[in-house]
């Protein structure tokens, strides 16, 4: 999963950089030969996109250094954290959901992710096989028991230590 998130944001930052670098500057120039850039909507909009842009692009930087100080062998190898896999049951409607908790940026719902930072998220973190845990979310309160678990440091093979 690190290697995934990684690869995403190599590539975002990838793309990001050759709009920064190429592709804006060049835009931004055909509107400055337009004349008057007090009233040219074409330069507004390249500005504010290469603002929106470096902005990102810090903000990736960033991720990549949180990403790098991440030590699996640290992680708890038996309890909710980042990168487990997790199937709860609705204590109330007896449905089963399974996904995986992931970093705020990627949330794919479609493919079965959830955010760290998501009510679901934050309610089941340090949760255990067959913990019952109560999340308060939007529509209410709901009760969910942790069915299954599969960590991080379980599906790479790493030593628990905690």
């Amino acid at each position: 999963m690190l290697e995934e998130i990684r690869a995403r944001i190599e590539d975002e930052i990838e793309r990001l950089a050759q709009e920064l670098n190429v592709d804006l500057p060049g835009r931004i120039k055909v509107a400055m030969e337009h004349g008057d850039l007090r009233e040219n909507s074409e330069f507004k909009a390249a500005k504010e996109r290469q603002a929106f842009v470096e902005a990102r692009l810090n903000h990736l930087t960033s991720r990549m250094t949180e990403l790098s100080k991440i030590d699996v062998r640290e992680m708890a190898y038996d309890k909710v954290g980042f990168g487990s896999t997790v199937t709860i049951q609705d204590m109330e409607l007896g449905e089963d959901f399974t996904f995986t908790i992931t970093a705020g940026d990627f949330i794919d719902l479609d493919a079965g992710q959830v955010s760290l930072a998501s009510p679901i998220g934050r309610g089941l973190l340090g949760a255990g096989s067959g913990d019952e845990v109560t999340i308060r979310l939007p529509a209410g309160e709901r009760r969910y028991k942790v069915v299954e678990l599969l960590t991080l440091p379980q599906q790479l093979g790493a030593t628990g230590s905690r």
